[in-house]
């Protein structure tokens, strides 16, 4: 009786150390106990934020030499330069049809549900210091062109900042690609440090569990449900919008596909959680670069659409951004058009590129955007800036999800893509070593 229930017993405790080391489980079983310890001990709580802020640094840290190396790299090995341009094109073109549509459904709901209607806010009354000061720093085209372009060749690399690092690192491949031969020992010597950032990805991450309590007991700690009474509705709304996006819009996109939307979802399950709980995009990015090589997309199109899907497809951003514009204009009582709201559209169309690496980024579009049209006073902003951090969990999944959706499309369009290995993997769930095609991106998913 006695070895019947060890035999029993022993297979019980290995599934339950088996879920214990997964990554994922470790953020859920984090993100419930920081909740408990934000609602319990609020205080507390809110010492914990560098918990979070230590950990989003620390990703901070790496993604640019991931992005450098994944990009460099992929471009150095095409065989044909013009296959860079064509996968760029048809990114660039991809993002801003998802950047439209995606915009044109938070018109539509905030039109339909009129969320911001019933709150009679005399805009004379609104308090313009609560807005952040980062809100008026706002985005324009030609700051945007002067992001893309670093102080220095090397300052790019070791820097924080996206677009500079895409910049250069896509010049840098190019160079490596023309140079041939002469070339190759450096190319090489790029490939292994991919190698030697990758772990160091794999060891960053086990943090996540630590950044995802922090972060989670410090947001119940700070905005409690009573402070979100009045924008009770707003979150609901763009909530409901956010899920129905994913359902609709990606899962419409991933059965062209012929593949399972749920099954990406699974298969990314740590990334999107760790992304929902720390609102951080950039934190999940070198993850998720080697997640979408291991599903059999190649280095070519991973290197170029997910480093500029940061920064260019924003789906998640979009929806907010009409969303909240209308809210605003609704609590304080201003009635816009339809030519109004189109030219609103078009305004963040341009000002939403390029903010992914800005600390609040979608809130600074949205106020360059009201200062532009000059509809809503930029006071109204003090109405939302509350409950920005728990709207931006919507926006941050939404972004991370569409931009895994994109890197398959355009790896599809570009043939660069193993269908049947994606089936597979997506299928069962697990992350098996990537394809034996390539011998860096074998040597990329060899911590996985």
């Amino acid at each position: 009786m006695t070895r019947t229930t060890t035999a029993v017993g022993r297979p019980q405790r290995s599934r339950l150390n088996r879920l214990l080391r997964e990554l994922w489980f470790q953020v859920v079983l984090a993100a419930v106990l920081g909740i408990v310890v934000g609602v319990l001990a609020p205080g507390f709580g809110e010492e914990l934020k560098p918990l979070n802020d230590w950990f989003i640094a620390l990703v901070k840290m790496i993604v640019v030499p991931v992005v450098f190396c994944v990009v460099t790299t992929g471009i150095a090995s095409m065989d044909n330069l013009r296959k860079a341009g064509r996968i760029g094109v048809k990114a660039i073109g991809y993002f801003l049809v998802l950047s439209l549509v995606s915009m044109l459904i938070g018109l539509v709901v905030a039109n339909l549900f009129q969320p911001g209607s019933g709150l009679d806010v005399d805009p004379s009354t609104l308090n313009a210091d609560d807005v952040p000061e980062t809100a008026t720093e706002h985005a324009t085209f030609t700051g945007f062109v002067s992001s893309l372009i670093p102080s220095s060749l090397l300052g790019a690399i070791t820097g924080d900042a996206i677009l500079a690092a895409l910049m250069v690192s896509i010049v840098f491949g190019v160079a490596l690609n023309m140079a041939g031969e002469d070339a190759a020992p450096l190319t090489r010597g790029i490939r292994a440090l991919s190698d030697v950032v990758f772990r160091i990805v794999g060891w960053v991450m086990r943090l996540a569990p630590l950044g995802t309590f922090g972060a989670l007991a410090t947001v119940v700690a700070t905005y409690g449900a009573e402070s979100l009474k009045q924008l009770a509705y707003l979150i609901i709304l763009f909530t409901a919008t956010c899920v129905l996006y994913v359902l609709v819009v990606l899962g419409a996109i991933m059965r062209a596909c012929r593949l399972s939307l749920f099954g990406l979802m699974r298969f990314l399950k740590a990334e999107l959680l760790v992304a929902l709980s720390t609102c951080s995009s950039e934190a999940v990015l070198p993850q998720l670069v080697r997640k979408l090589e291991i599903l059999g997309i190649g280095r070519p199109v991973v290197g170029i659409v997910i480093p500029s899907g940061f920064s260019f497809n924003l789906d998640g951003s979009a929806v907010y951004l009409t969303m909240a514009s209308l809210f605003l204009a609704q609590a304080v009582g201003i009635d816009l058009s339809w030519q109004q709201q189109l030219v609103m559209v078009g305004v963040m169309m341009l000002t939403s590129k390029g903010t992914a690496g800005i600390a609040g980024g979608a809130f600074i579009v949205l106020a360059s955007t009201v200062t532009a049209v000059g509809h809503i006073p930029l006071a109204a902003l003090s109405l939302i800036v509350g409950v920005d951090r728990i709207l931006n969990e919507g926006r941050v999944f939404i972004n991370v999800l569409g931009n895994a959706v994109a890197t398959i499309v355009i790896g599809t369009w570009e043939n660069d893509f193993d269908a049947d290995r994606a089936r597979s993997v997506l299928h069962s769930g697990a992350a098996p070593e990537p394809p034996s095609k390539s011998a860096d991106t074998s040597k990329v998913g060899a911590d996985t």
